[in-house]
């Protein structure tokens, strides 16, 4: 039922997203804004919805930003339950602050990495991390994030995030990383 209502919000934001009015310009924004729309890239954008950055954000300063560990933009993981690939309520906020981010800064890249824990075979984990990364990368393409900006692998049971065979590890190997450019 909850994995239910979040996929329904998810679906709701971006039919809200699609039905939104017109961006507004630049004299009403109260700043010049060049207009990047080449046709569809930038058609259902919600600009109120769009969190303003720091205008250096595309050059190497918004790479630190990203690391500022009381920004909610320097957490990168999205957690899953066990046999699982549907987003957990609690990183809505989350998945909201990065694709707001991406929006902002269309010259960002994100390469989302699905992973799993160690149980299961080869090709299912292979599979199942391709699974949570592709729903990752769904979710920021619902809040507005162009495809050109996103690519999601699946790296399986490859790059496990703890080591130790307990629940309290398994937990934490079933993830999605999100990773900007330049750093992967």
């Amino acid at each position: 039922m909850k994995y239910t209502r979040l996929a329904l919000s998810l679906v709701a934001v971006g039919l809200l997203a699609a039905c939104s009015s017109a961006p507004k310009t630049g004299a009403d924004q109260g700043a010049a804004v060049e207009d990047r729309s080449s046709g569809a890239s930038s058609a259902g954008i919600d600009s109120n919805r769009v969190v303003a950055v720091d205008a250096n954000a595309a050059s190497g300063t918004g790479l630190a930003a990203l690391k500022d560990p009381k920004s909610i933009l320097s957490k990168r993981s999205v957690l899953f339950d066990y046999d699982s690939y549907v987003i957990k309520d609690q990183y809505r906020s989350l998945i909201e602050a990065h694709a707001k981010f991406l929006v902002a800064n269309p010259k960002m890249k994100m390469l989302i990495q699905g992973n799993t824990d160690e149980r299961g075979s080869r090709e299912y984990n292979l599979a199942l991390g391709q699974k949570r990364a592709d729903t990752v990368k769904k979710a920021l393409s619902l809040l507005g994030v162009t495809e050109g900006q996103l690519e999601s692998v699946s790296l399986g049971e490859e790059k496990p995030s703890c080591g130790d065979a307990s629940e309290a590890c398994w937990s934490a190997n079933r993830r999605g990383d999100m990773l900007y450019s330049g750093e992967f």
